[in-house]
C-alpha cells in the first residue's frame, strides 16, 4: 500500500480512536454544566470534596438547611443562586427512600455512580442481584454481609416501572 492510500485510512483510524476515547471517558458526550453545578462548584467545591455533597441525599429542605448554615459560616453564594443551587442539589443529591440498605449504597454504589443512575436504572430482584456480582466484580467493596441488605434495599425501592 502506497503512503497516499494510507492517510486517509490513518486520519479516519485516528479520528475514530479519539472519539471513542473522548466519548468513553466523558461517559458520553459531555453537555455544558447546568447553573447549579457552576455554582455548586464555585461555592461549595472550595471546602468539600464531591463525595461530601454526594452521600448527603437530602431532600429540599434538607439542603436548603444545609446550604444556610454554610452560608453562616462563610461560603459565598449570592441571594438569588440559593434556590439555583439548592434545586441542583436535591435533584442530584436528593432524597433516598429509608432504609437498611440506603447507606450502604451511598457509600458503596456512589463511589462510581450519580444517584440518578441508580434510581432510573428501575430492575427486578434478579437483575439487581446480576448487578450487584458484576459490581463487586469490577471491585465495587461489597460486604458478604451488605450484599443481602442492599440487594433488598434496591429491589424494593428501585423496580421497573
Amino acid at each position: 500500500m502506497k503512503w497516499t492510500n494510507a492517510r486517509p485510512v490513518l486520519w479516519v483510524s485516528a479520528t475514530l480512536c479519539s472519539a471513542a476515547i473522548a466519548f468513553s471517558a466523558g461517559g458520553g458526550i459531555q453537555q455544558e454544566p447546568s447553573k447549579g453545578e457552576i455554582i455548586m462548584n464555585s461555592s461549595c467545591m472550595g471546602c468539600h470534596e464531591y463525595r461530601t455533597i454526594q452521600t448527603q441525599a437530602l431532600d429540599l429542605e434538607g439542603w436548603t438547611k444545609l446550604v444556610n448554615s454554610m452560608i453562616e459560616k462563610g461560603a459565598q453564594v449570592k441571594k438569588e443562586d440559593l434556590p439555583v443551587l439548592v434545586a441542583y442539589l436535591t435533584e442530584q443529591h436528593g432524597p433516598l427512600p429509608d432504609g437498611a440498605g440506603k447507606k450502604i449504597m451511598l457509600e458503596v454504589c456512589t463511589m462510581c455512580h450519580e444517584l440518578h443512575r441508580i434510581r432510573d436504572t428501575g430492575a427486578t430482584r434478579e437483575e439487581w442481584d446480576d448487578i450487584l456480582v458484576h459490581m463487586i466484580n469490577e471491585g465495587a467493596p461489597l460486604t458478604d454481609d451488605d450484599f443481602p441488605i442492599l440487594l433488598n434495599y434496591l429491589a424494593r425501592n428501585f423496580r421497573p416501572r
